[in-house]
């Protein structure tokens, strides 16, 4: 048994992996500022005598004891990010400063949440962990794009200064349920739209490209990569290489949902990347890790969680 700590816990990775890591017989530590989290996400566990709910923010320094660090906390969306563009760069520039010295003083092993975005609007494709991306420095983006890389940065100067057990994840767009409704995500927005009879929303043609993991594959990626040697670092590319055009995921979703929507057209977000489709070479080899729920499998799971949430 360990006692870990997932910062961000009650968010829409956090909470999956807290059921998961619970089931597996450990003690969590929950820890959300509740800015994008939701206590909805984890109400079932709260009654679990090994998980424990911790209101923080990780811009600001934290002191607990524990075996292993999952940091996940940071708002995800560009909704959520864009809002307050100076306080996500603090949540992963200061937040990782933060957890970083927790682990440095506790001696935990602990996991970095990067994401596909470090990659920008990618020039190679798909995107193997050696690409060192094509981001705009000053754009829209830039709070969560930035910060992140700045994380990463940080998690092996940590590991290269003071011999940190790290693991770094960069994390492909992920769907399934206890996604906030609200958050501005392709599959969320679509879904909510047509289950509430709404046109769904297609920003430029539709032929930007996107690779969709369900939530439960990803997880299982995490718990894979944190149980893995300690020379395996990473950064490591979690996703599923399966690659579909946005124009695509609407007409499932209109089907899946049996919606009567329409699909309208909006112009094309600044620095909206194109194409998005991770090289998974390295976790199919070091990890035995590849996604396993298909597409529409994964839709049905995640309408059925919206359908139950609109009508609560």
């Amino acid at each position: 048994m360990k006692r870990i700590l997932i910062t961000g816990g009650a968010g829409f990775l956090g909470s999956h992996l807290s059921e998961r890591l619970l089931k597996e017989g450990h003690e969590v530590i929950c820890l959300d500022n509740f800015y994008t989290g939701r206590r909805s996400n984890v109400i079932n566990l709260i009654s679990n005598p090994m998980f424990e709910i911790l209101r923080h923010d990780i811009c600001f320094p934290l002191y607990v004891e524990v075996d292993e660090i999952f940091n996940l906390a940071c708002p995800a969306s560009p909704i959520h990010y864009q809002f307050d563009p100076v306080q996500t760069t603090k949540t992963s520039v200061h937040g990782a400063i933060n957890v970083l010295g927790l682990a440095k003083r506790v001696k935990a092993k602990i996991f970095q949440a990067s994401t596909s975005e470090v990659y920008g609007d990618p020039l190679v494709h798909p995107q193997p962990e050696s690409y060192w991306g094509n981001v705009n420095p000053v754009g829209f983006r830039s709070c969560y794009d930035e910060g992140k890389r700045c994380a990463e940065t940080l998690f092996f100067d940590y590991y290269r200064q003071h011999n940190l057990r790290i693991k770094v994840a960069r994390i492909f767009n992920t769907y399934g349920p206890h996604m906030h409704p609200d958050d501005g995500r392709v599959v969320s927005n679509f879904i909510m739209q047509a289950l509430q009879g709404k046109s769904l929303t297609v920003y430029g043609d539709g032929s930007q490209t996107r690779s969709f993991c369900y939530v439960d594959d990803l997880i299982d990626g995490f718990i894979k990569l944190m149980g893995s040697s300690d020379t395996l670092t990473g950064p490591v590319n979690l996703g599923n290489p399966d690659e579909f055009t946005i124009l695509e995921l609407a007409e499932k979703v209109i089907k899946l949902t049996k919606s009567k929507s329409r699909i309208i057209r909006k112009t094309l977000p600044e620095d909206d990347p194109t194409q998005r489709q991770p090289d998974i070479k390295l976790a199919k080899k070091a990890l035995k890790w590849k996604p396993t729920v298909k597409l529409e499998d994964g839709l049905k799971e995640t309408i059925t969680y919206f359908r139950k949430l609109i009508n609560e």
